[in-house]
């Protein structure tokens, strides 16, 4: 069938509506709490420390139960996983908005990064069964750029309901989205295709696997902010027992939930070190580049805001079309070319003169988020597709794990150069290492050149 030939029923295209409100959602929750966090310290009455937990709670289950969830949905189905972790984020949103302390609030985002945790795992397997194979990229395309759309748009919906009332619509807006969502993907989404491979799920390996996780992210966390040594070196060796265990178990198995059988896929394996890699680089820049332009440069919040805006916008525009070019360039090509484009901009980013225009910023801002777009969306394409369809729920769970665990290298890493080096010196480093990263990630993505490309293949 000609490409030109293809085309989407409205069924389909609400379907895939439904996969693209909940993960705008998950997103949105993800990161409208940062600019509440002030406000919410205030209201209950505790430390900015304390109140850190209401994001850092959120971002840790969805970390330990990711893979887990994407295992239930090679069993059980996407469609089931996704719908019932929908309707567990509405309801703990409905049970955020009414909380009157904050440890209710607490607990109540632990459930929610439940329902997070389920939509995430499975909306990329999900958009695999949606979009014809032939131009899944262009489906994974849209995809980065709802997710890059809402992380942009994040803060200002947060600021512009502060503003206009009180901490408790920020969790109210989710239940008129999820409902939608839930209604759509309960009558338009797509099945499980049959499998003819059956297993059980492990919840022996779910529970190691969250341990794993959940060792790595609070042992990453203590270093960063220097907690006990003592602490930190117990932590140390119970990841270092429960890892191995949780690995040897993950080898043994058939269908483990640490995919370690699509990690033997080359194309697979280069690919989510790629991932990990560049969104460790694009972490080491956007925590530190804000501090550096409010301490050094002497930008306001709303200024800073202005001008971190260009690198968000750029993705947006360019993730669409690299979904078209994936089509017709290997993956491996787009992706060194986006990585080069992104360690570009960050180089000019390092190099900016001691009293930079507005504009000198804008255009190196656009230019990383214009690499960075080019560079996701093939890299996604080629994690989901390299894969046997009965694994797409692993593929897309180890997708969503990559993300995360780069993300929260690259914040770990910069928390510890702004301990190591002075002010005006830290976002220097930060940047440096950040061109390290995006150059190392170029170079293995272009290696996959030596890889036939997956893209479309089911």
């Amino acid at each position: 069938m000609n490409k030109e030939k293809i085309a989407f029923i409205p069924k389909q295209y609400f379907a895939v509506v439904a996969v693209l409100l909940a993960i705008m959602m998950s997103v949105l929750d993800g990161t409208i709490m940062n600019i509440a966090l002030p406000t919410l310290a205030h209201d209950f009455d505790v430390t900015p420390s304390t109140a850190i937990w209401i994001v850092n709670a959120y971002q840790l289950v969805i970390t330990m139960t990711l893979l887990s969830f994407a295992s239930l949905g090679d069993i059980y189905g996407y469609r089931r996983v996704f719908l019932i972790g929908i309707s567990i984020f509405v309801a703990s949103s409905l049970a955020c908005a009414l909380s009157t302390s904050f440890w209710m609030l607490t607990a109540s985002r632990v459930v929610q990064g439940f329902g997070a945790a389920c939509v995430m795992s499975v909306n990329t397997a999900l958009i695999r069964l949606i979009y014809p194979p032939q131009i899944l990229g262009r489906g994974m395309g849209v995809n980065a750029m709802v997710v890059a759309v809402s992380a942009a748009a994040g803060p200002s919906i947060a600021g512009s309901i502060l503003a206009l009332g009180s901490w408790h619509w920020l969790f109210v807006i989710n239940i008129p989205l999820g409902l939608a969502a839930l209604i759509i993907g309960h009558k338009l989404l797509p099945h499980n295709p049959p499998s003819e491979t059956k297993h059980k799920f492990d919840r022996i390996s779910a529970i190691a696997n969250a341990l794993t996780f959940g060792l790595l992210i609070y042992t990453l966390e203590g270093f960063a902010h220097s907690e006990n040594r003592r602490f930190i070196a117990i932590q140390i060796v119970l990841l270092i027992v429960i890892g191995t265990y949780f690995i040897r178990r993950q080898l043994r198995e058939t269908t483990p939930i640490l995919p370690v059988d699509l990690l033997k896929i080359p194309i697979f394996s280069l690919s989510i070190g790629t991932s990990i890699t560049s969104f460790t680089a694009q972490m080491l820049a956007m925590v530190s580049l804000p501090f550096f332009m409010q301490n050094v440069l002497g930008y306001n919040a709303v200024q800073i805001g202005l001008l971190l805006t260009p690198w968000p916008l750029a993705t947006i525009l360019t993730a669409p079309l690299a979904g078209r070019l994936v089509e017709r360039v290997h993956p491996g090509l787009l992706g060194g070319i986006g990585m080069g484009i992104f360690a570009t901009g960050l180089l000019t980013l390092y190099l900016l003169p001691p009293h930079p225009a507005e504009w000198d910023i804008v255009w190196r801002m656009a230019l990383c988020g214009m690499g960075f777009g080019l560079f996701q969306t093939p890299n996604n394409v080629t994690i989901v597709s390299s894969a046997p369809t009965h694994r797409s729920g692993g593929a897309s769970g180890m997708l969503g794990t990559a993300r995360l665990l780069g993300q929260t290298l690259g914040t770990t890493l910069v928390a510890l150069i702004f301990r190591m080096f002075a002010e005006g010196h830290r976002a220097q480093v930060c940047l440096l290492l950040a061109i390290i990263f995006a150059v190392g990630a170029g170079i293995v993505s272009s290696i996959r050149m030596t890889q036939a490309s997956p893209a479309g293949k089911r």
